[in-house]
């Protein structure tokens, strides 16, 4: 009994651990970034925000999800049972099971892959099916729309995110997100992360990571003036509860990725105390709260695209400007001899 302990029901009590350790934190965020966003949005417009449920309105995530969770799942008669209810499983599906590789801290990931950005990679692109099946099984016009204008967007969008993805690839010779993050490592502290030189990059990427949520203003998908909340719109209760933590959990994750890629990681801005005091997981998470917070700040700035402009945008601005820099950066590179090991 006590080998088997050992061998087979530790090891798997202690990646459930691991797991939770992720999910409960990632569910929390998820819930107060919608409090957040209200909060956020009212100062902009010089409102009050949420401030009824609890001491200065906290217990107001709380409310909404109870709301939803007691409210009746009403499907349309016409619609795919099945599919209609697997699409925002498997949306909120995917954007927990992303996490499995992104690094907190420096030893803290649940799965260390040395191929992780592409595991990323691979995961974000899977999210268009959920918005798809739902347009499709909900048998409504407007849903339908909906999620073909996903698709396409979520499609484009991901050609420009892969090539930036590729310059970063390049400067640092490793897939791994640790190794991508250790590379930014340097005595000058946040002057070496790639934020500085990679700056148009990650201006690309950030932009394109706000149409592949589909956030404001590239949130066609969900237009309300035509389509009436799109992909969504025959939703209710909890499976329309589920849509909505997904795309919230998406942003997180996407600035996880910019946090990454360009902002160091769990990294501190500076290798000298105080800043070496703080752990890096707070860094991580602080970084995270800034890229979300420009989510928000753009979301209460700019006037939605047209979706002319949108394609507009990704196709012939993005991806030529996306390809040139995978071809200079690796020029750069060659020239300079500062190829990776």
């Amino acid at each position: 009994m006590a080998e088997f302990w050992t061998a087979y029901l530790w090891p798997l009590l202690w990646i459930v651990i691991k797991i939770l350790a992720i999910v409960v934190p990632l569910l929390l965020a998820v819930a107060y970034l919608t409090l957040a966003e209200r909060k956020v949005l009212s100062a902009m417009q010089m409102r009050r925000g949420p401030n009824v449920v609890g001491p200065f309105g906290l217990l107001q995530p709380i409310a909404d999800g109870m709301k939803l969770f007691f409210k009746e799942t009403i499907i349309p008669s016409g619609a795919n049972r099945g599919v209609f209810i697997l699409a925002p499983m498997l949306t909120f599906s995917l954007a927990l099971i992303a996490w499995a590789v992104i690094p907190v801290g420096a030893g803290l990931v649940l799965s260390d892959l040395n191929v992780g950005i592409l595991y990323l990679f691979a995961i974000s692109s899977l999210g268009v099916y959920g918005v798809l099946m739902a347009g499709w099984a909900s048998n409504s016009k407007y849903a339908f729309l909906g999620g073909l204008r996903s698709a396409a967007q979520m499609v484009s969008y991901e050609v420009s995110m892969g090539f930036v993805i590729i310059t970063v690839l390049l400067v640092v010779g490793s897939l791994n997100l640790s190794d991508i993050v250790m590379a930014q490592k340097g005595s000058f502290g946040m002057f070496n992360w790639f934020w500085l030189p990679l700056l148009p990059m990650a201006v690309i990427f950030f932009i394109s990571t706000l149409a592949e949520t589909n956030r404001h203003p590239f949130d066609l998908p969900e237009a309300e003036a035509e389509l009436v909340s799109g992909y969504n719109v025959e939703y209710s209760a909890m499976t329309f509860a589920l849509f909505f933590l997904g795309e919230y959990a998406n942003m997180i994750l996407m600035s996880a990725m910019t946090s990454i890629l360009f902002l160091g990681g769990w990294l501190p801005p500076f290798d000298i105390a105080p800043f070496t005091w703080i752990p890096g997981p707070i860094w991580f998470a602080l970084k995270i709260a800034f890229c979300l917070f420009i989510f928000i700040w753009v979301r209460g700035t700019f006037p939605r695209y047209r979706y002319d402009q949108l394609m507009r945008l990704g196709w012939k601005v993005f991806l030529p400007i996306s390809l040139a820099a995978v071809v200079i950066v690796a020029g750069f590179l060659v020239t300079f001899d500062l190829v990776p090991a």
